[in-house]
C-alpha cells in the first residue's frame, strides 16, 4: 500500500487544483529543481531525471493555490519551440531545466539535453541554441539498448 501512495505523489497525482499550496506540493513531490514567474503564474519544476525521464511543472496563481500539474516532456510541448525566436529563458519557462548541457565551441553552438518518454519508447530531446541564445534546432534520438 505504501509503494502505491510513494507512486501517486511522485507525479502529484491526488493534489486537488484550487486546494492545494506550495507547501502541500512540496511535501507531496519534494524540493523543487527550479521556480519560475511566467506572468501572474509561479511554476515550480519537478525533475525526475534521467531514469524516470519526466518533468513535472506545478503551476501555481497569485493566490498560492494549484492550478495544473504538468508533465512537460512530450512532443506537445516541445512543439511550441519557435526556431530562431525562442530563446533559453523561453526554453526553461517551458521544459524546465535540462538533464545535461553540451558546449560546442568551434560551431558556437550548445545543447541542452532532456531524456524523455512516451509509453515505452525512451528518447532524448535535444535543443540547440546559437551564440545568440536563440533556439536553433530541435531533435529526439531514439534511445537504443546496445545488445
Amino acid at each position: 500500500m505504501l509503494l502505491v501512495a510513494g507512486c501517486a505523489a511522485y507525479s502529484g497525482a491526488g493534489l486537488v487544483p484550487g486546494v492545494a499550496t506550495e507547501a502541500d506540493v512540496e511535501k507531496a513531490m519534494g524540493p523543487p529543481a527550479d521556480r519560475r514567474k511566467r506572468g501572474d503564474e509561479t511554476v515550480r519544476f519537478y525533475s525526475r531525471l534521467p531514469a524516470g525521464r519526466e518533468m513535472y511543472a506545478a503551476r501555481f496563481g497569485p493566490d498560492g493555490k494549484l492550478i495544473a500539474i504538468e508533465q512537460r516532456l512530450s512532443r506537445e510541448y516541445a512543439g511550441q519551440l519557435v526556431l530562431r525566436e525562442s530563446t533559453e529563458e523561453n526554453v526553461r519557462d517551458l521544459l524546465g531545466p535540462p538533464y545535461r548541457t553540451l558546449a560546442f565551441p568551434r560551431q558556437k553552438r550548445y545543447v541542452w539535453l532532456y531524456p524523455a518518454h512516451e509509453g515505452a519508447t525512451r528518447f532524448t530531446l535535444n535543443v540547440e541554441f546559437g551564440a545568440d541564445g536563440r533556439l536553433v534546432d530541435v531533435q529526439w534520438f531514439d534511445d537504443v539498448d546496445p545488445d
